[in-house]
């Protein structure tokens, strides 16, 4: 039987039922299976936090208004007694990256990290050198608690600015202005070595001039990082019911060459689609998605994708906070739980590792789905005779033509 570890103030009489349980749905992961891996990937932590103060009209994260305040203490309880639940599926690996994203995690009083980073140390073991980022919102920047972030053991911020223009923060329904983005970065700056800068491009009516000055804004503040996103406007958001004027395609390519060109002056390497690093800056957590590495989701609607010997298994857990709540209480928070199967493994891959401007392992394929590289050569030929796929013995990538057409290569591996 896997040994089921609970920490005891926050154990309730139903925990242990029900962590013993979640060891016996563990056993049952552990049986042989279709696939074969030589190695389980490197493990990350994802912790979702779903309040924010205000939903953006571009947004379609499991986010929700906070009205009147939200439950932080009973909220911290649930992610704890979640993740004890959760142990026996992860028992005695690693966590090399967490990430606390939203919604607003930076709502949160420093008190309450505080507390969730001690629960997180005390039932799993980090890496040394584990990269622990939180996703901040300039709206909630306050000196004095990020410096206690900071102390609790956050080593990385990544900070949603999308824009130092005021009239685009207006029209993205964003709740600060250009003045609180400036402030933000230069607390993030004071408090943080590591930290990442989130901008948009080809907002409603924005002129290839002014996304140069806004790239131009974040470079002088010298990060570490940039995540430059093309705003899409995403079914089930109030902008695709009322969608704004953007630019057009041509307008949209102009800004994607001048991000090229001024990213790589400043030394910048882009190595994912939206993503541009300093050297030795890349986000450790995001690339172990890319490379279909595993990932522990707890929180109101967080995935997980976690690899056994014989197979690899997704889940969800359940979307709204209140709901959330409930089911931490009943002993299961996971809404939906399947295999990704062998028909599947491909292109689920690829949909992760094509992101990555430089490309893959060929290795890596074998490794992370427990497949031969030839579960997919017909269609690597495909993509590789059209001019989208670059390889050899050693190297899978997009060309530059496939980076422009990533959802065509994409879906090309779709029933590969």
């Amino acid at each position: 039987m896997i040994p089921i570890k609970l920490a005891g103030a926050a154990a309730k009489p139903g925990a242990a039922a029900s962590a013993s349980a979640a060891a016996g749905s563990a056993l049952k992961y552990l049986q042989p299976g279709a696939l074969n891996l030589a190695a389980l990937p490197p493990l990350s932590l994802y912790i979702h936090f779903p309040w924010c103060v205000k939903k953006c009209p571009y947004c379609d994260f499991n986010s929700h208004e906070v009205r009147g305040g939200f439950p932080e203490q009973a909220y911290l309880d649930a992610l704890r007694l979640d993740l004890e639940m959760a142990l026996p599926l992860i028992w005695g690996r690693k966590i090399y990256t967490i990430f606390i994203g939203g919604g607003t995690p930076s709502l949160m009083s420093a008190a309450g990290l505080d507390r969730l980073m001690s629960d997180v140390r005390t039932l799993l073991p980090l890496d040394g050198a584990a990269e622990i980022t939180m996703e901040a919102n300039p709206g909630t920047f306050e000196a004095e608690k990020f410096k206690s972030y900071r102390a609790s053991g956050i080593n990385r911020l990544s900070i949603g600015i999308q824009s130092f223009n005021g009239r685009h923060l207006q029209a993205l329904g964003r709740i600060h202005d250009d003045a609180e983005a400036r402030r933000a970065v230069e607390i993030a700056h004071a408090n943080f070595d590591n930290f990442n800068l989130d901008l948009m491009y080809a907002l409603p009516s924005q002129t290839l001039q002014e996304a140069r000055l806004d790239l131009d804004t974040a470079l002088s503040f010298a990060p570490p990082h940039l995540s430059l996103y093309h705003l899409t406007l995403e079914p089930n958001t109030l902008f695709a019911k009322y969608p704004p004027a953007v630019p057009d395609d041509d307008a949209s390519a102009d800004m994607q060459d001048m991000i090229a060109d001024v990213t790589k002056a400043a030394g910048f390497g882009q190595y994912e689609v939206s993503a541009y690093a300093q050297p030795g800056r890349r986000a450790r957590h995001n690339l172990n998605y890319w490379e279909f590495g595993d990932y522990l989701g707890i929180g109101a609607g967080a995935h997980s994708k976690i690899s056994f010997p014989h197979r690899v298994l997704r889940q969800a857990r359940y979307k709204q906070p209140k709901a959330y709540l409930d089911a931490v209480r009943n002993g299961n928070p996971v809404q939906e739980e399947g295999e990704i199967g062998r028909d599947d493994m491909g292109f689920e891959f690829m949909l992760n590792t094509l992101r990555l401007t430089g490309g893959f392992s060929a290795n890596l394929f074998a490794e992370r789905t427990g497949l031969g590289i030839n579960a997919i050569e017909k269609t690597l030929n495909a993509a590789e005779a059209k001019g989208l796929l670059y390889r050899d013995h050693l190297l899978i990538r997009p060309t530059e033509l496939g980076q422009r057409f990533l959802n065509d290569l994409q879906q090309m591996f779709l029933g590969a």
